[in-house]
């Protein structure tokens, strides 16, 4: 980034104002302490939209007993975990056990301070005379829980931290159902954050800084992001919606196959504190997908024009900050839309386009990002996603082809395989070909239910 660029930041902005560090730590805190309340009570509310949602989509009516329009169903759902028994299973490990919930939310509550919910309030414009008051009229402070140097890198360390609550809940639950469920949650994180902080590292190339101001700054400069690497922006959207296991990511909790996943010996509010975590999980990666590729509180997606102010009154930050919840309440729904429009993946397939397609693909736009950074051409990084489309496409059909595991059989009156005339049936047991209401025993075993 430029020193032209560098000197509009905020920060720089906030630091030639000479404010005390301590003045920011404490509009630190005040941040810190409303936003969790907001998530928090965004949690609660984001399960009755996604119920509300999935009813919508499948022509049902959804949740509208309790209170008006159903809104005091998160309420009820709490006060129903509350009352609920606590159970845990002979021979758990009941310390871990107990602490394993904890240490998937602790996580999905940290991320969200080094996200900037707007951008650098003057402390003059306070009513009351407030600022005057404690001789701070030239003050400034940036609206985030934390402005740390390491920035974006925070958020992405503490939300890798979530896979131990997940294996450890699995461990200690002494199932075999629920070990197997964490095994899968872990090899699925895992899998899952190497695309992710590839797609970050390309954010970081082009923003040329790593701090959550300098990102916004820098695509208040180039545009939003999402229109310069629109293949990494998907790339990261999928990671995120991996990273908390929503669907088609479940595996750990697909209930098909392993009954209930990790949590399956769960109950009561060490239950609902997992699937509090997912929602955490939700929000914060909502917000951050908005301020690595939705230019945060900008408001315009292209480089030229007219757009919010950075530094302004009360009025402004109340701006920017219901434009930064707008974006992620946006791409909080379009997950859930996700959820219950697309059927889950297999195992072996989510483990695939992982590490056979995501990985190499993220690896790709790296290298053209980080060649178009070095020329000076950043502003010209859509036509590069275009060209990786491109080179994809074209070495595909090179790329050695797995058995395909799902060949279909045909079948009678099938309108995706049918059985036509001079097709060979497949070899099938004597039982199969026999119309007899009660099969005979010397045909092999059966069920007769």
């Amino acid at each position: 980034m430029t020193d032209s660029v560098a000197a509009t930041l905020p920060t720089v902005l906030a630091a030639a104002s000479e404010t005390p560090v301590l003045v920011q730590a404490i509009a630190g805190a005040i941040v810190i302490v409303v936003m969790l309340h907001v998530i928090l009570g965004g949690c609660a509310y984001a399960i009755l939209l996604e119920r509300k949602l999935s009813a919508w989509m499948q022509d049902r009516v959804g949740p509208n007993r309790v209170g008006p329009k159903g809104l005091l169903q998160p309420i009820a759902d709490g006060l129903k975990f509350i009352l609920k028994e606590e159970y845990a299973p002979k021979g758990v490990d009941r310390a871990v056990f107990t602490l394993a919930p904890a240490f998937i939310m602790l996580p999905a509550m940290l991320g969200f301070v080094v996200i900037p919910w707007a951008g650098t309030l003057d402390l003059s414009t306070l009513p009351f005379g407030i600022a005057e008051l404690f001789g701070g009229e030239n003050w400034k402070v940036n609206l985030i829980g934390a402005d740390i140097n390491i920035g974006v890198i925070f958020l992405l360390a503490t939300a890798s931290l979530g896979v131990y609550g997940v294996a450890l809940g699995g461990w200690a639950s002494n199932s075999k159902f629920s070990f197997l469920g964490g095994l899968r949650a872990s090899a699925q994180m895992i899998s899952y954050e190497i695309p992710m902080g590839l797609a970050l590292l390309v954010v970081i190339l082009m923003a040329g800084s790593v701090t959550p101001y300098g990102i916004l700054e820098a695509q208040r400069e180039n545009g939003w992001f999402i229109l310069q690497q629109p293949i990494v922006a998907i790339l990261f959207y999928v990671c995120m919606l991996a990273e908390s296991n929503r669907t088609p990511f479940d595996l750990a909790e697909a209930e098909s196959e392993l009954v209930g996943g990790y949590h399956t010996e769960y109950s009561s509010m060490r239950f609902a504190m997992f699937f509090l975590a997912e929602y955490f999980h939700m929000i914060t990666g909502a917000a951050f997908f908005a301020l690595l590729f939705l230019g945060g509180f900008s408001v315009n997606p292209l480089p030229f024009g007219w757009d919010l102010p950075v530094e302004g009154g009360l009025g402004l930050m109340l701006v920017q900050f219901g434009v930064v919840l707008g974006k992620t309440f946006l791409m909080v729904a379009f997950g859930m839309a996700v959820r219950w429009t697309i059927p889950r993946f297999r195992f072996d397939q989510l483990m695939r386009l992982a590490w056979e397609g995501m990985i190499p693909l993220s690896l790709l736009v790296v290298l053209v990002t980080a060649v178009s950074v070095y020329l000076g051409l950043e502003h010209w990084m859509w036509l590069g996603s275009i060209g990786c489309v491109v080179v994809v496409y074209a070495v595909l059909p090179l790329m050695p082809r797995q058995t395909n595991v799902n060949k279909r059989i045909p079948i009678v009156g099938s309108r995706f395989s049918p059985l036509r005339d001079g097709d060979a049936l497949p070899p099938r047991p004597a039982i199969a070909l026999s119309d007899a209401a009660i099969p005979d025993p010397g045909q092999g075993p059966a069920s007769i239910h």
